[in-house]
């Protein structure tokens, strides 16, 4: 019997990743194959200039992290319904190509918060970054300066604010989870402002815990003695608060008293963002808003920005993907404050929908992070120069010459 040929290959690969049958046996969105893949032994990258899409650095991430740790990157909430839908939703909308117009020269800049970058590129905050690699957001931090993008910073960051600064030009923006005490919280934000941070984003979309069912099942498929890390129980006498020590290993809890302190916030509500605008002078974005009536609360409530988001399909199981949201915001705020997108974009096709669609720039998280986990800051820059390079084509091949110029007519209902 013959080798099959690379591009019969791949095909198959393409056929396997769409195939109804993952469905039918009850196999999660994210342990079933997605299209691509390496050319090297077993189908993985051998260096990252072999990749020729960013879904290609995904293997190679499962293929060297712990299965916690990957189960950790991979995992939606419930049947990863929202999970999968983040990447239907683009099958939705098409693009409409405007012909004979000069894209020999292409402006993919844009403007946000009075800061100009040169992609609408922005990296999505990711917590625990050294569970990926371990440089974690250090590379991450060097590979977004070399390549001129914006960053956003997790809270649980596993490298502090002020050293993730120290290794960029321009400061990150600092994303925020309150926590159920506000000195804990003022305590964050002091260091985020102190440390030359211009924006604070803050997380609306997760006040209490989520039902990660695939991350259950890889954490069960992993061997190791996970207690070296993480604790295995909270105080006794108070089941709520977080595992002894977890947090107080997190650069930015160090030194803070964490006892009874609880990461889940239900009780929060509007106010809290009129609070922290009397707290700092940073700017204020609201990240998790899917709803046009939630985004006039958001300006009326005084925030500087809004980031559409369901959380990369982490949050709730809603099954609405963000790209299907963003028009419903974008019409509500009339342009009074940016608008950000994130959760599934994967393809510089995707990044010029959401543009057309009104959206000031685009957030990626899992791409950047399997870039991290297979080839370190190397990684990350290649995902960086993949989209990039995708982004640049797409708007040649759909007469786009700058991202300024482009507007609903660009996209229709698919």
């Amino acid at each position: 019997m013959h080798e099959p040929s690379r591009p019969s290959r791949r095909a198959f690969l393409r056929f396997l990743a769409g195939s109804p049958l993952w469905s039918l046996l009850g196999v999660p969105a994210c342990m079933r194959p997605e299209p691509g893949g390496g050319d090297g032994p077993g189908g993985l990258l051998a260096s990252p200039d072999d990749a020729i899409n960013v879904l290609d650095f995904q293997a190679m991430a499962r293929a060297v992290l712990p299965p916690a740790h990957y189960g950790y990157l991979a995992t939606g909430v419930d049947g990863d319904e929202t999970l999968r839908a983040n990447r239907e939703g683009f099958t939705r909308f098409d693009l409409r190509p405007r012909r004979l117009v000069d894209v020999s020269t292409i402006d993919m800049s844009v403007e946000l918060l009075g800061e100009r970058w040169d992609t609408p590129i922005v990296l999505a905050p990711v917590g625990s970054q050294r569970a990926f690699h371990a440089e974690g957001e250090l590379a991450v931090a060097r590979a977004a300066d070399a390549r001129g993008h914006h960053q956003i910073l997790s809270t649980v960051t596993t490298t502090s604010v002020e050293d993730v600064n120290a290794v960029r030009r321009r400061p990150v923006w600092y994303q925020l989870y309150p926590t159920s005490s506000w000195d804990v919280t003022q305590a964050l934000i002091r260091r985020a402002e102190g440390a030359g941070c211009r924006a604070l984003v803050l997380t609306v979309d997760l006040p209490v815990g989520s039902n990660r069912e695939t991350l259950e099942r890889f954490i069960r498929r992993d061997t190791r003695d996970c207690t070296q890390c993480h604790d295995a129980a909270p105080p006794s006498d108070d089941p709520m608060s977080f595992p002894t020590g977890w947090l107080e290993r997190k650069p930015m809890f160090s030194g803070l008293d964490m006892s009874h302190v609880l990461f889940d916030t239900p009780a929060m509500t509007w106010d809290f963002i009129s609070r922290l605008k009397d707290t700092t002078d940073m700017r204020v974005l609201v990240k998790g808003i899917v709803r046009g009536d939630d985004a006039q609360r958001c300006v009326q409530s005084g925030a500087d920005g809004v980031i559409v988001s369901n959380h990369g399909g982490r949050a709730n199981a809603g099954g609405r993907s963000t790209i299907e949201s963003l028009p419903e915001v974008v019409d509500a705020l009339r342009g009074r404050i940016p608008v950000l997108v994130d959760s599934g974009f994967r393809r510089g096709s995707d990044i010029l929908k959401a543009m057309a669609l009104g959206a000031d720039a685009v957030c990626i998280g899992r791409p950047y992070l399997w870039g991290l986990a297979a080839f370190g800051q190397q990684g990350v820059e290649r995902v960086l120069d993949i989209l990039r390079a995708e982004l640049r084509i797409a708007m040649q091949l759909h007469g786009v010459p700058r991202l300024g110029a482009i507007d609903r007519s660009f996209v229709a209902a698919g």
